[in-house]
């Protein structure tokens, strides 16, 4: 069913693209920072179910639309633009403290969870990568063009999985060490609102 030459090229290709810094590695450390190691690994595990879900709607061709409807591009890019900055301002204002408070820990890892799987959903993006990226390692003369495009797109997610995991264990095993102070504990608040802030720039800012 796969063409393993380019399956192989597909292997090296992916892994450079999954350890090179991004914005979902930049909040899956923010997350880290706040809510201590499970939250950074449950945050990575949000943000690789909704890269997997980006895969299965680029085999199912709905990514397609982005193509041919630049306006439902913008719509979601604002969209996700005004979350981060939602998760910025709460970040600076400190409300809640950290992500994984300390009286409902499956709570806190909950939402990260979920902020992780919004934040890569709404962005665009991710979704144009998929259309541009995956295509140039599918053989349509093997057909099965579908089933490709799928083991492509959990290939892909289980090494972004396993390399943004590790990020969010040991950013959170540092913040875990540094929170011990309350000034410090403020300051991962703002490294984590600039994060937010940041991102929401990055995608509000460029627009393709």
């Amino acid at each position: 069913m796969m063409d393993m030459s380019l399956y192989a090229a597909f292997l090296v290709a992916a892994f450079a693209l999954c350890v090179t810094p991004g914005p979902d590695m930049m909040f899956i450390v923010a997350m880290g920072g706040r809510g201590g190691p499970l939250t950074g690994v449950t945050a990575a595990v949000g943000v690789a179910c909704a890269m997997f879900v980006h895969a299965v709607a680029a085999a199912l061709g709905l990514s397609a639309l982005f193509l041919t409807l630049p306006t439902l591009y913008h719509v979601l890019r604002w969209a996700g633009a005004a979350y981060l900055l939602f998760l910025a301002v709460r970040a600076f204002r400190g409300d809640g403290g950290s992500v994984e408070a300390e009286d409902a820990p499956r709570s806190g890892r909950r939402r990260a969870f979920w902020r992780g799987a919004v934040t890569n959903l709404l962005n665009p993006k991710v979704i144009l990568f998929n259309v541009s990226f995956l295509p140039q390692f599918v053989n349509p003369d093997l057909g099965h063009v579908r089933e490709q495009f799928l083991v492509l797109g959990f290939t892909i997610t289980v090494m972004g999985l396993l390399v943004d995991g590790s990020v969010g264990l040991l950013s959170g095993k540092l913040a875990s060490l540094l929170q011990r102070s309350r000034r410090v504990a403020r300051g991962l608040d703002y490294f984590s609102g600039t994060v937010f802030a940041g991102l929401a720039v990055r995608l509000a800012a460029v627009p393709k």
